[in-house]
């Protein structure tokens, strides 16, 4: 079913953290801005007003007697009256002319000249409002005294209603823009948020069909980017998921099959003895073999699972102690001596006469052993053959077990020893074995390869370090297994490894031919412990 979630969260949480930001970061300069205007446009009328009124500064050379008179005379003469008005004071503080022939009243001229007067520098400004309501500008310059007494101050007023009207516009105009920019990045980041919602929502309605079981629901890829590379991880997390399923599906269909099918043997005899005690005693005898068989192979696959949930949950321990590994060996052949005489298979064990002591938990190596013959009986049909060898090199041992069976397909090779996986679904198995024998061999510090050809057979090489090794130090000269090698090993060409986990590189090289195998068969010694005309 279709999922949604909702996503106002990832827009709320931009609107607030991002877009308040740039909101902030707008109004705070729209502020200076109107500030530093504000005031560039009052000093520049300033300056300019204090520079056109710097003519009457010749009044300071002025006599007090023809004060009046040259006041009178610059006034009527001065060019900026549309732009300034100059009006002159005597040494009394009282305006005797002004340049636009009004004198205003004593309430706007004495905050600026006061000041003026204060100052020590002659020289003070004054903004405020007329007593008309006018927005206005003054300068009050005190005249310097040269020596015969002061001759008063000249001032400069101008209004500000049209600097004014262009600060206001110059505001306005920056408001417009920064309403543009607060809306070019809302849309633009509402859009970027969309883009990116977006796919998080289809990513999490797929993610939640997966949960669901649906291991069938796939992305569409649309972007290479980060989005798109968590889409093409979603959809093989997905095929993986389906993937293993799968083979969980196959695994618990094989496991059941497994089961019930020495079940259903062990309860047919166990009826069959039941009904023949004292009646049959050949039947009662047979009857109880089988129980036996059934009941051991039942064993082995339940000890399989145990290991293999062992395996999963990091549980698979190791009791390490010196044993012959030679003797081990042996055992796990012997115990397939009359499987293999039933099924018509050969065994040939090429043992070699002295013994080799490595650190090893004993069943557990032994149980490695039987997985890999067991897998060779099982896949080997009847006629065939199974060579076993063993040989040291350089501080490890390798032990070589290759049949004549069906072998296993090249696309296959590289998962047969992945959990649940069966290469061929017809022959019986839970499909762990591998697994767990290759999981044995890692703790102990070794590989197992698995080299094989369809419709010749399949090579699986163990090796293990004869002694302890100290992790990254050389340990062996690897000689890639094949049939023709078994009889005689100074031929094959080596290929050198650092240590046992730089082996996984060495290329394998697949078994040559059936007829390769015979004769290494006719040539061999075989199996020391079988009996020459049971063999035969």
């Amino acid at each position: 079913m279709e999922v949604s979630i909702m996503v106002k969260g990832i827009t709320r949480r931009w609107l607030v953290n991002i877009l308040s930001v740039v909101t902030g970061i707008v109004i705070i300069v729209e502020i200076m801005f109107c500030l530093l205007i504000s005031r560039y446009y009052i000093n520049s009328v300033k300056e300019s007003a204090y520079s056109y009124a710097q003519s009457f500064g010749v009044l300071a050379v002025s006599s007090p007697k023809e004060f009046s008179d040259d006041a009178k005379d610059l006034a009527e003469s001065f060019e900026y009256k549309n732009k300034i008005e100059v009006e002159i004071f005597n040494s009394s503080g009282n305006i005797i002319v002004t340049t636009n022939g009004f004198a205003p009243s004593a309430e706007t001229m004495i905050i600026d000249y006061n000041n003026a007067l204060k100052s020590t520098s002659g020289y003070a400004t004054w903004q405020g409002t007329s007593n008309h309501g006018e927005s206005i500008a003054a300068g009050t310059y005190i005249l310097p005294d040269l020596g015969e007494g002061s001759n008063g101050a000249y001032r400069w007023v101008v209004s500000l209603e049209e600097v004014n009207k262009h600060i206001a516009f110059a505001i306005a105009t920056s408001l417009v823009i920064s309403i543009i920019i607060i809306t070019l990045s809302t849309g633009s980041g509402l859009y970027f948020i969309k883009s990116i919602v977006r796919p998080v929502v289809e990513v999490t309605n797929t993610a939640r069909k997966i949960a669901m079981g649906d291991f069938n629901a796939r992305l569409d890829v649309k972007d290479n980017d980060e989005i798109g590379e968590l889409c093409d991880t979603i959809n093989y997390m997905a095929a993986e998921l389906e993937h293993a399923e799968n083979m969980k599906n196959d695994f618990i269909s094989s496991v059941s099959h497994e089961l019930r099918t020495p079940l259903t043997a062990i309860r047919g005899w166990g009826e069959t003895v039941k009904m023949s005690i004292g009646t049959d005693d050949e039947i009662v005898k047979r009857g109880i073999d089988v129980v036996l068989n059934e009941s051991e192979r039942l064993s082995s696959l339940v000890e399989d699972l145990l290991d293999f949930s062992r395996m999963q949950s990091g549980k698979l321990t190791v009791n390490m102690s010196p044993i012959n590994i030679i003797d081990v060996l042996h055992e796990a052949v012997y115990m397939y001596e009359e499987l293999s005489k039933q099924q018509n298979i050969e065994i040939v064990y090429l043992e070699q006469n002295k013994s080799v002591t490595i650190m090893a938990d004993r069943n557990r190596i032994k149980q490695v052993f039987i997985n890999v013959i067991d897998n060779a009986i099982k896949y080997t049909q009847n006629g065939g053959h199974i060579i076993l060898s063993t040989s040291e090199e350089e501080g490890c041992i390798r032990i070589v077990v290759c049949d004549t069976g069906v072998g296993i397909a090249a696309q296959d090779i590289e998962h047969v020893k992945e959990k649940f996986y069966k290469a061929n679904k017809t022959v019986r198995g839970s499909g762990i074995g591998l697994a767990v024998a290759d999981e044995i061999v890692k703790q102990h510090n070794g590989l197992m390869f698995l080299e094989s050809t369809e419709g010749v057979g399949t090579t699986v090489t163990v090796v293990l370090p004869i002694t302890d090794i100290v992790d990254d130090q050389p340990c062996a000269v690897y000689y890639p297994p094949t049939v023709d090698s078994l009889g005689d090993m100074d031929d094959a060409q080596p290929v050198a490894v650092d240590s046992l986990g730089d082996m996984d590189d060495a290329q394998p090289v697949a078994v040559d031919s059936l007829e390769k195998i015979n004769h290494t068969i006719h040539e061999s010694k075989k199996i020391s412990d079988y009996d020459s005309s049971d063999t035969d």
